[in-house]
C-alpha cells in the first residue's frame, strides 16, 4: 500500500489561504434557535421560531418606521464634553472616542424626523452600543431639540428608550436630564401634541424614571427588561425571591405600567394607527 503513504507531513495550507466561516451570517437566540442573517432582517431582526426580539439600534428602528428609510437626522453633530474631568480606568474623553470609533456614533441617541405612512413624525431613538446607552448632558439635549421641533412644526413626538441609566462620568449633569426632558414632554403635553414612548431591552435606570414612562402611551417589545434597578439589585437590597418574569415587559403589562406590547413587525402600523385616533384623523391603511 505504497501509494497510500503521505509523502509530505502535516498540513501544509499557509495560515494566509485558510478560509473561516465570515462572522455575522448566523444568528443564535438565548432559547439556542440558529437564524440565517439575512433572514433576521427581512423578519424585523426578530427570531422566526422563537419570537426573540434581537437588541438593534437607530440605524435598524429608522429603517423599520421611516418610510423608503427616507429621513432627516436632528442635530448630528453634538459630542459630550468633560467639565468633571472624570477618570476611572480610563479617562472620559478617551472613553468617548472609543464608542465613537467603535460604533461610528456621536453619543447615546440619534433624533429625527422623516414620514412614517405619509405622515412626519420625529423620533429620538437611542443606542445601547454606546456606552449602554447611558443619559447624559448630549442626550438629554438631543431629546429636548427634538421636542422643541415637533412642538415648532406641530408633529408628534415618539422615544425608542435602550438605556441603562444616567451616565455616572458626568454625574449630577447626567441627573439633570431627567428633568430637562421631562419639562419639554410637559411642554408637548400642554400643546396637545401625542407623544408615544416606546420601551425595548433594556430600560433601566434614569430613563425608566423620566420620559420611558411618561408617554401618552407606553408601549413596550415582547420580552424587554423594563425597570429602576434591576432584579439582581433588588433581590440583594431586599432579601426576597422575585416573581417570575419579574420585570419583563409582561410582567408591567399586567401590573398596569404598559398600555400594550408589540410585535416589531407591527410596530410602525400601531404606532401611526395610535396617532390617527388621537388627533381625530381617518385611519391609514
Amino acid at each position: 500500500m505504497a501509494w497510500f503513504k503521505r509523502k509530505e507531513k502535516g498540513i501544509q495550507t499557509s495560515t494566509e489561504q485558510k478560509k473561516d466561516t465570515p462572522k455575522g451570517l448566523w444568528y443564535k437566540s438565548p432559547t439556542g434557535k440558529i437564524v440565517d442573517s439575512k433572514e433576521l432582517e427581512k423578519n424585523f431582526y426578530v427570531s422566526p421560531e422563537d419570537g426573540y426580539h434581537v437588541r438593534i439600534g437607530s440605524k435598524e428602528y429608522f429603517e423599520i418606521l421611516f418610510d423608503d428609510n427616507k429621513f432627516k437626522e436632528l442635530d448630528a453633530n453634538l459630542s459630550s464634553k468633560d467639565p468633571l474631568k472624570f477618570e476611572d480606568t480610563k479617562k472620559y474623553p478617551d472613553r468617548l472616542k472609543a464608542a465613537e470609533k467603535k460604533t461610528n456614533l456621536k453619543d447615546a441617541v440619534r433624533c429625527a424626523v422623516g414620514k412614517s405612512k405619509g405622515k412626519d413624525l420625529v423620533i429620538a431613538c437611542m443606542d445601547f452600543a454606546f456606552i449602554g446607552g447611558s443619559m447624559g448632558s448630549v442626550v438629554g439635549e438631543k431629546i429636548a431639540r427634538a421636542a422643541d421641533y415637533a412642538l415648532k412644526k406641530k408633529l408628534p413626538f415618539m422615544i425608542i428608550s435602550k438605556s441603562g441609566g444616567a451616565r455616572m462620568m458626568e454625574a449630577a449633569l447626567s441627573l439633570m436630564q431627567l428633568a430637562k426632558t421631562s419639562a419639554k414632554l410637559g411642554q408637548l403635553a400642554d400643546a396637545g401634541l401625542p407623544y408615544i414612548s416606546l420601551c425595548t431591552d433594556p430600560t433601566t435606570g434614569g430613563t425608566t424614571a423620566s420620559f420611558a414612562m411618561l408617554g401618552d402611551i407606553n408601549i413596550a417589545e415582547p420580552g424587554a427588561l423594563i425597570g429602576f434597578a434591576g432584579p439582581r439589585v433588588v433581590r440583594d437590597t431586599t432579601g426576597q425571591e422575585l416573581p417570575e418574569g419579574f420585570q419583563t415587559s409582561e410582567f408591567l403589562l399586567e401590573h398596569g405600567f404598559l398600555d400594550f406590547i408589540t410585535h416589531r413587525k407591527d410596530l410602525k402600523n400601531k404606532v401611526n394607527k395610535y396617532i390617527d385616533l388621537i388627533t381625530n384623523q381617518p385611519l391609514r391603511a
